[in-house]
């Protein structure tokens, strides 16, 4: 390629790549689009695999945002934390509309592929998983279907012992309204997020004094609205199962549509959810 910077606004509309970086150069279009491999005849496994695979890059996303937010976070860079979370409220979005493609598969449609996919399940996502160890949702028996990728099952554990992106927010929370960290709550390693009511009540001071506490009564709004788009996720998910396979098992051997239902009742971020019915 030519060492020479190419400047559009002299030499115009490049048509020539022989010597330069073309699109799909950059993006690696070559690799990307030759890692659709359909185990079946079935016409509607391609779009199966595409979206669980556009699905994992936008995980892919989300958690190189989550770390920008925590690392920002533990640095007190409020402002720039924000613009973050905006933006994974919105890849949940995007997450969330592309179900509306996959629900256009029929029951007879994956039924035609669905044996090829083995005991293979979005179950098995490493990705997912450690989205939720990172936003407080820890279950290290979720560890399990990842020990034969060492490397994935390393990261997890390494997210369960060391503090929650929700663990760094109440460590912020308790050093503004309380003005020390002396009494701060420990953070929860390795267990399902539970409402705790040391943390609720100084989200409800937050709450009653919003001219005070702005800053964190943005937060915790923020954060809300995080959880709300992956509440829709979850449902979506629910729905789509449903439609597709009604309440069979998984292909993964999870109870499908009743597993993904009680998934919906796991809460992130519990205080600030349980802290409406008190205002």
């Amino acid at each position: 390629m030519s060492e020479k910077p190419y400047d559009p606004g002299a030499e115009g509309a490049k048509m020539g790549f022989a010597d330069a970086m073309s699109y799909g150069d950059y993006l690696h279009l070559d690799t990307v689009l030759s890692q659709q491999h359909p185990l079946s005849d079935a016409h509607d496994e391609m779009l199966f695999i595409i979206q669980h695979q556009t699905s994992e890059l936008w995980m892919k996303q989300i958690i190189h945002e989550m770390t920008a937010a925590r690392a920002a976070l533990t640095g007190e860079d409020l402002p720039r934390m924000f613009k973050v979370l905006a933006r994974v409220s919105r890849i949940f979005e995007q997450l969330n509309n592309a179900w509306d493609v996959l629900r256009t598969m029929t029951p007879a449609d994956y039924t035609r592929f669905r044996e090829a996919l083995g005991p293979s399940s979005g179950f098995q996502s490493h990705q997912y998983r450690m989205i939720e160890f990172v936003l407080g949702n820890r279950n290290p028996n979720m560890l399990r279907p990842h020990e034969h990728h060492p490397a994935a099952h390393a990261a997890l554990q390494a997210e369960l012992a060391r503090p929650s992106f929700y663990d760094e927010v109440v460590r912020v929370l308790f050093r503004i309204v309380d003005g020390a960290e002396g009494d701060m709550p420990a953070p929860q390693l390795e267990t399902p997020h539970q409402a705790r009511p040391e943390i609720q009540a100084r989200w409800k001071i937050v709450y009653e004094d919003v001219d005070r506490y702005w800053t964190l009564y943005d937060l915790a709004e923020k954060l809300v609205d995080l959880e709300d788009y992956f509440r829709r996720w979850r449902f979506n998910h629910v729905t789509t199962v449903e439609r597709v396979i009604g309440f069979k098992r998984g292909t993964g051997g999870t109870s499908g549509v009743q597993y993904l239902r009680r998934m919906l009742e796991v809460e992130l971020f519990p205080e600030l959810w349980h802290l409406r019915g008190e205002l």
